[in-house]
């Protein structure tokens, strides 16, 4: 499992944090070396590609290019420009809080970058509070117009995919067709790329022009840049002290705490060992302090807008932005170099932790040798056309370039196909798949370049209705890594083996071409390669652990085999004494045990040493002796650790001939399965597991930074930095003895008034002296200064002494690491005066895990009086443990052991713990909903998907249930969709009852709009009304469909045939027969407007309504909607509904005499009582005011029942019941509100009303 060990924790930084005075304050820091842009164009490009290659490239450091804010478009690189253009963009920007991402559009998030900073500023300690919002737009596309407009002002050797640093017209120079017209134009000569990236096919490079948009308190944790590439990052904007529109804001800027590339072994093992933390995890911001302990140099920047960093490959750095906004454009460049880095170093790390290569880094190598190698045929046919263009080829700098390239790069190519290669003298069946960059490991996500093991056993286990084989690389096969199939897997290659071995034997003559002949550095076949290679190949690896591998069945898993052999022991008297159990014989056989744990493990999963009859598991070779399987495996005379006189464990450890291996580094241990496919398993070793037992914790001094393994790196890295960085025979400087120290093209350093960086103090001038001029004294104190004695030559890097008029050369201008003040005090370079903080030395913060401690994690003895008194400690416990009967509990919580028992628990039962925990769950789930909400300042403005069915609205704290209604939908048989023929079948009954279920609102939402919390009400309500049977009819897939008809489906948009329909539709209603007379007919209803108690707290109406024109008072409006309300309801339930058995007798006389013609001369005032079935079971024709022909109108209303608040009410309504015409015209004590939207139908058809319509 992985360590548990305290861990440093995430500390924020102050937002009126002091640079310069730390800087200044702490002896290991130094700021970062820059250079103006004016002085690129003065010296020229070519000596500043060299300055890069030499100080950034080979020498590791980082370097600052400033100036670029006056060359900038202004009006381009602002937040206007993008919330203009870019605005409704959606992106996702990350939650650093909670590690989440939350999806919005770039002009919201630029809206709101301003109160995300003023949080930190409200208060002096707001800052230190980790959960507040820190929301980074970070990793966003760069939009295109910005991309041209840097490519205007970026050197085009450093800019995105660089396909070229020639010169138009230069040596080797073809005509190519113009781009977007006719006729050709010349063009660049041969020349290497600036990006190899640019040598992949568009489809398949990889796009890492990236914006990155943050506010105060955003950081990025420390990282290496992906795949060893070569980082570049230019601040575009930075907020100041007032912004575009006038209000206040909060200087941007971004603080870089940077380091060398030859320090990253020791900063990965300080990350490991001190800080709990693995730098290729990429998940940990360092805090302040951590950096000013650091035993190695840290470099310190201050980016502001027009600030260009150019970051060092494999070099850790992280980044805290400061101030309201900060704005910036960052890429990757991949190079030779880096490709050798890529594949040596940074891959395997990479393949470790299963972190993605996104830039297919042997496609690149494959794809940049067929390019250089057309470049290189081209060059070499234009040298044989004339003597002129034969001496301009072999003269220039840049074709011998590419020739030096090309050799490197078919290097790497020749160890892709050693390690591709089968064994000699074997042939394998290999499924062919064309190569499309695509195809990537399921466990460490790594792209493949050609071959790979495929299993097509699990390639159906994942539910997903297609079938995904199971691809893993050679690499991870080789580390044990694979399905839980383990063994059957299938050879497949993306290319020819044919073709590539075709394209090998063409580049390899190309290289004795351009030597002229066969030289001791020239390849051999590949053929003779193979056989002189001394180890096995990776494919020669894993075919041999696909034959030793067994094969598990996975969809018929077989039940456990009975391993174990009862023994029964019976007393004198033949009764059973005890069972003892025993391994089989055939387990014993295939069983063997470790030479390190002791423990047995099947022989395919040990390594068996060529010297010796010892078995050795893989987990403890790697956790112990720093060997990873196939290191083990591709040597075909492997000896032991004990052969070699190395072995570690207790028994020779009492062997004086035994010198115990320690661990070089320390492994945290990282469960990558989750990271993996979901069918992979770890057959040779657990990478999980950590090596912390196998350490020894002691450390020079106490200090856990300056333990035995970070010393050693580190001296090891000072021994690395003593090699001056040169240009060697990989570069065509070299051919040609160009003398470097001539003074032309020198790179000067900012001047002093210029920098942003105060700490470059002392002149923009390097000053070097030869080697040759220094002497023993100088070479003493700095020995002293460095902390190791000085080498026999004598040669230091950079010493800064005052100079006797040399000057250094043009391309090895940077800053001293290590040098002398005039008074001969040591101090590193770029410092003016170091001051140390005595008696307030800050600590690293260390965040405890709370997790069981396991027997490995127990810390060892430090001496043997310590592991004396513990284990006489063990034994009083254990004495009072056998007294008290827990003699077992306490043995095994004192070795850390466990015995996990199975115990068949009821369904039922495991029933009730699953409710009991999500009941659980929910109860905490608000609480801790509401914390985090508290500091939520920025939300999403895209609005989330629909969900069928309107959530329950909360009104005045109290949720509104809305019911579900069953209504039974009776026959049509007038207006029916199905064919009007008769087609039942004999005895077999057709009417059934068909229901429909409808989802109806609380009447708070209907009669208490202005009530209701959040949102608009209406599109709730709107969403309520859906039907449930149309979300059963849905199918998966279809929740992009509507949910109703839309609200102009009438218009000619909507409804195209509208015209065509109603034209028929008179047609048809000129041909019927006229029908009988009636009688007359019931009141005419006022169609349906929006309700005017829909107002909000200014008076203004809401919803589908059109606003008054004047202010109103809510309360009377909310009042009339009301009374309106209850008017409505009673009218109809008077006009049609009411039956003739709900008339009382008086009312039934009345009825008669107005059928007599008696003439009245005052109205009748009738009372109408609600009915039990409501609006939706009564008809709206054949009540008694229908048959007498008369009008109603409302007169006064007297609630009776529950009033507003309930679910329900019943209004008591008196009405008039009157012959007069006119009656339809005069108003009563209120505007009579309209009635519900009824739905039409034929006659002898009952209506529903529209539930819930207003």
């Amino acid at each position: 499992m992985p360590a548990n060990r305290p861990r440093a924790s995430f500390e924020p930084i102050a937002p009126d944090f002091d640079l310069r005075e730390l800087v200044e304050t702490t002896e290991n820091f130094q700021y970062v070396d820059r250079i103006s842009c004016e002085t690129i164009e003065e010296q020229g490009l070519e000596n500043f590609e060299k300055l890069i290659l030499l100080h950034v490239i080979i020498g590791g450091k980082p370097l600052v290019v400033d100036g670029w804010e006056d060359r900038l478009d202004p009006w381009t690189f602002t937040p206007k420009w993008l919330r203009d253009n870019h605005g409704d963009k959606v992106e996702n920007a990350r939650n650093l809080h909670n590690k989440d991402s939350l999806t919005l559009t770039v002009g919201h998030y630029l809206n709101y970058m301003g109160k995300l900073t003023d949080q930190y500023w409200e208060k002096p300690d707001n800052y230190k509070d980790k959960q507040r919002q820190r929301s980074y737009l970070k990793d966003i596309d760069c939009p295109p117009v910005w991309q041209e407009k840097l490519k205007e002002h970026i050197p085009a050797s450093l800019f995105y995919w660089n396909d070229s640093t020639g010169e138009v017209g230069g040596p080797g120079a073809i005509d190519e067709p113009l781009p977007n017209g006719a006729g050709r134009r010349k063009g660049k000569g041969v020349a290497s790329a600036g990006d190899l990236m640019s040598s992949l096919p568009m489809e398949m490079r990889a796009e890492n022009l990236m914006c990155y948009i943050g506010h105060e308190g955003t950081y990025t944790p420390a990282h290496r840049e992906m795949c060893a590439s070569l980082g570049q990052n230019i601040m575009v904007n930075a907020s100041e002290s007032f912004g575009e529109n006038g209000q206040p804001e909060k200087p941007g800027s971004s603080i870089w705490f940077m380091t060398e590339s030859k320090d990253r072994h020791t900063v990965a093992e300080y990350w490991l060992s001190v800080l709990g933390h693995d730098i290729e995890i990429e998940d940990h911001f360092a805090q302040v302090v951590a950096w000013q302990k650091a035993p190695f140099k840290v470099y310190v920047v201050e980016q502001k807008a027009g600030d260009f960093i150019l970051i060092p490959p494999l070099a850790p750095h992280q980044v805290w932005n400061r101030g309201t906004r900060t704005m910036k454009v960052a890429w990757n460049r991949t190079t030779v170099e880096t490709l050798e880095l890529a594949m040596n170093e940074a891959l395997p790390n990479a393949r470790l932790v299963c972190r993605d290569e996104q830039y297919k880094n042997k496609a690149i190598i494959y794809y940049t040798l067929l390019k250089y190698s057309g470049l290189l045929k081209t060059a070499r046919m234009q040298a044989n056309r004339s003597e002129w263009e034969a001496r301009a080829i072999h003269s220039s700098k840049k074709v011998r370039q590419v020739q030096k390239d090309f050799k490197r790069l078919f290097k790497l190519y020749k160890n892709i196909l050693l390690s591709e290669s089968f064994a000699l003298g074997t042939k394998e069946t290999c499924e062919f798949l064309a190569f499309d960059s695509n195809v990537t490991c399921a466990y460490c996500r790594g792209n493949i370049f050609n071959r790979f093991l495929s299993c097509k056993t699990c390639m159906d286990m994942l539910n997903t209705g297609t079938d995904e084989p199971y691809d893993v690389c050679m690499d991870c096969f080789a580390m044990g890594r694979s399905c839980a199939c383990q063994s059957k897997y299938k050879w497949v290659e993306q290319f020819k083996w044919k073709e590539l071995v075709a394209r090998y034997d063409e580049w390899r003559q190309q290289i004795i071409d351009m030597d002229g002949g066969l030289m001791a550095t020239t390849p051999q076949s590949l053929e003779e390669e193979r056989e002189i290679y001394t180890k096995k190949t990776t494919a020669v690896v894993c075919q041999e652990q696909l034959k030793l591998r067994p094969w598990v069945d996975v969809k018929q898993p077989k039940p456990e085999s009975e391993e174990d052999e009862e023994e029964i022991q019976v007393d004198d008297n033949g009764q059973v004494k005890k069972t003892i159990k025993k391994k089989s014989k055939s387990w014993l056989e295939n069983n063997k045990s470790c030479h390190v744990c002791l423990k047995k493990h099947p022989k395919w999963m040990m390594a068996n040493c060529t010297m010796c009859e010892r078995g050795w598991c893989y987990g403890s070779l790697w956790r112990a002796h720093d060997l990873m399987p196939q290191t083990v495996m591709e040597d075909p005379n492997w000896e032991c650790p004990h052969c070699r006189r190395v072995c570690s464990t207790g028994a020779c450890r009492k062997d004086k001939r035994q010198k115990p291996y320690e661990p070089k580094g320390t492994l945290l241990g990282h469960d990558t399965k989750k990271v993996a496919d979901v069918r992979s398993v770890e057959a040779l070793i657990d990478f999980g597991r950590s090596n912390l037992s196998w350490l020894k914790d002691a450390t020079n001094g106490g200090a856990p930074e300056s333990s035995a393994r970070i010393e050693k790196k580190r001296l090891e890295a000072e021994m690395a930095k003593l090699h001056e960085p040169s240009l060697d025979e990989h570069y065509a400087d070299e051919d040609e003895g160009i003398v470097l120290d001539d003074g032309r093209g020198e790179i000067e350093y900012s001047p002093v008034d210029d920098m942003i960086d105060p700490a470059l103090g002392g002149g923009g001038q390097s000053m070097w002296r030869p080697e040759s001029q220094l002497d023993d004294s100088m070479l003493n104190v700095m020995s002293g200064a460095n902390g190791f004695d000085a080498p026999e030559n004598g040669v230091y890097p950079e010493p800064d002494y005052p100079n006797d008029g040399h000057m250094a050369p043009a391309a090895m201008m940077y800053q001293p690491a290590d040098g002398l003040m005039m008074d001969g005090t040591p101090t590193f370079a770029g410092s003016s005066r170091k001051r140390p903080r005595p008696g307030d030395e800050e600590q690293i913060k260390l965040v405890s895990s709370k997790k069981r401690k396991t027997e490995e994690d127990r810390p060892l003895p430090k001496n043997k009086a310590s592991k004396q008194y513990q284990t006489a400690q063990e034994n009083k416990r254990l004495e009072e443990a056998k007294k008290a009967g827990r003699f077992i509990q306490v043995l095994a919580s004192i070795r850390g052991r466990k015995k996990i028992v199975k115990l068949k628990v009821i369904k039922e039962k495991l029933a009730d713990f699953a409710i009991k925990e999500a009941r659980r769950a929910k109860a905490q789930q608000p609480g801790a909903q509401a914390d985090a909400s508290q500091n939520m300042v920025l939300q999403s403005d895209i609005a989330p998907p629909k969900t069928f069915g309107a959530a329950p609205v909360k009104i005045n704290g109290k949720k509104a249930s809305n019911k579900v209604v069953r209504i039974r939908v009776e026959e049509d048989k007038d207006f029916t969709t199905r064919e009007r023929s008769d087609r039942r079948k004999p005895g077999v009954s057709q009417n059934k009852p068909r229901f429909e279920e409808i989802e109806v609102e609380s009447d708070f939402d209907e009669d208490f709009e202005g009530d209701i919390v959040g949102g608009e009400t209406s599109q709730q309500r709107k969403e309520a009304r859906r039907s449930s049977w149309l979300a059963r009819k849905r199918a998966p897939g279809d929740e992009d469909l509507p949910d109703e008809l839309p609200a102009d489906f009438r218009d000619g948009d909507a409804n195209p045939r509208r015209e065509e329909l109603r034209a028929k539709g008179k047609e048809r209603r000129a041909t019927m027969p006229a029908r009988p007379p009636l009688g007359l007919k019931a009141p005419k209803l006022k169609p349906a407007r929006a309700s005017t108690g829909g107002v909000n707290e200014n008076g203004e109406a809401r919803g589908r309504g059109r606003p008054p024109k004047t202010k109103v008072d809510p309360v009377a409006m909310a009042k009339a909607a009301m009374l309106e309300d209850e008017n409505r309801r009673a009218k109809i339930e008077a006009a049609g509904i009411i039956g003739d058995d709900s008339v009382s007798g008086s009312e039934s006389d009345s009825f008669k005499s107005a059928e007599d013609g008696a003439q009245e001369k005052e109205p009748e005032k009738v009372k109408a009582v609600p009915t039990k079935g409501g609006l939706a079971d009564r008809a709206t024709k054949g009540g008694p005011a229908d048959r007498l022909g008369k009008k109603v109108k409302i007169v006064g209303v007297k609630k009776s029942g529950p009033g507003p608040g309930k679910s329900s009410y019943k209004p008591a309504a008196a009405v008039v019941i009157s012959t007069d015409a006119s009656s339809d015209d005069e108003s009563t004590e209120g505007e009579i509100a309209p009635g519900p939207n009824v739905r039409k139908g034929p006659p002898g058809r009952r209506t529903l009303p529209t539930v819930g319509a207003k």
